[in-house]
């Protein structure tokens, strides 16, 4: 569970069904909120943020107690807009100090319509700051304690992008796992070919120029995953659907496939084999060149609202992409073993 706002003073997540014991090195959930950070086509939110993860609950000494944890990850931003609120007597603002007013021109493919509908809102900004995909932030640090549990299990998560806009990778399915792992960690865009890189990033830099976004797609690779992880004989207990249902909540996402040919799942079951994903995103709704839009108070046609947002986030949704792998498999993996006995195989680790 995870709760915050994208401007709040910071998100939280609580993470429950952990077995006691689990040694936990921040340091490792730190460098996953780093990695989510980074990636051409990030916003000027990304500059004003440092992630880290800070223990309310659940972790004592380094391991995990058996009761629920609670991590909080602090918003930067948030003294930004109390200063401006403070001196200006004004409605919240924004990093630059520009006073904020009630939003009420919903920016068409984002949540703001619908949401104010739902939840009778007048300020559409109460429903933007929650649908915000600043709220990955919490999820990356719980994956981070869940990569924690698979790495004692002896289980591998990596990513890559594939495309970007118009540009893809001739056969990503061919991509290997040595390949994925060879990527320097200051890759711009963390694509296995350099020349397909250099295309995507200028693609991007003349999206940003247009005051437009683009989607693209990354493949999430796993190795050493078990056999028999999940179920054939329950619907709602396949790894398979347990995987699509965690990959597709991501912000953007549009499409999840399993790669069947790699043989990672079979009938709702893990085999042994490498598994393979791959992601779909769609391009970001907030343009800074708007689409056209309403005013919801006189009802006449007007531009979207703009809000300070990213050009391209597909590197970034491949690291939120791993950490919800992550969570999906630690948790059919302490499903599989049964709690007690995988808090005995990490004791004796």
């Amino acid at each position: 569970m995870t709760a915050g706002e994208s401007h709040g003073a910071a998100l939280v997540t609580i993470i429950e069904g952990l077995p006691a014991g689990i040694p936990i090195d921040l340091t490792r959930v730190d460098a996953e909120l780093a990695r989510r950070q980074r990636g051409y086509g990030r916003g000027r939110r990304m500059a004003i943020e440092s992630d880290r993860a800070e223990v309310l609950a659940g972790i004592d000494d380094g391991r995990t107690t058996g009761a629920a944890v609670a991590l909080r990850i602090s918003n930067r931003d948030w003294p930004n807009w109390q200063r401006t609120m403070a001196i200006t007597s004004a409605p919240p603002a924004d990093a630059t100090g520009v006073s904020r007013p009630t939003i009420r021109r919903p920016r068409p493919g984002h949540a703001d319509l619908a949401g104010a509908v739902k939840l009778g809102r007048h300020d559409i900004r109460d429903v933007l700051e929650r649908a915000s995909a600043r709220e990955t932030a919490a999820r990356v640090a719980a994956g981070g304690i869940a990569r924690e549990v698979l790495r004692h299990a002896g289980v591998e998560i990596a990513s890559c992008v594939v495309s970007i806009g118009h540009l893809s990778l001739q056969d990503a399915n061919a991509v290997t796992w040595s390949q994925i792992k060879a990527i320097p960690a200051d890759s711009p865009l963390s694509c296995p070919e350099p020349d397909l890189e250099r295309r995507m990033v200028d693609a991007i830099t003349a999206a940003r120029e247009a005051g437009d976004t683009l989607g693209g797609a990354f493949i999430v690779v796993v190795r050493g995953t078990p056999p028999g992880l999940g179920a054939a004989t329950s619907w709602d207990r396949r790894l398979d659907g347990r995987l699509a249902q965690a990959l597709m909540c991501i912000q953007s996402v549009k499409a999840v496939e399993v790669d069947s040919t790699s043989g990672g799942i079979e009938n709702g079951l893990s085999t042994g084999e490498e598994l393979r994903l791959t992601i779909w995103l769609k391009p970001i709704s907030t343009l800074m060149n708007p689409l056209r839009s309403v005013d919801l108070d006189s009802f006449a046609s007007a531009p979207a609202a703009i809000e300070r947002s990213d050009v391209c986030v597909v590197p970034a949704g491949a690291v939120v992409g791993e950490a919800m792998t992550a969570l999906v498999l630690a948790d059919a993996w302490i499903e599989h073993r049964g709690r007690r006995a995988a808090a005995r195989d990490l004791a004796s680790d």
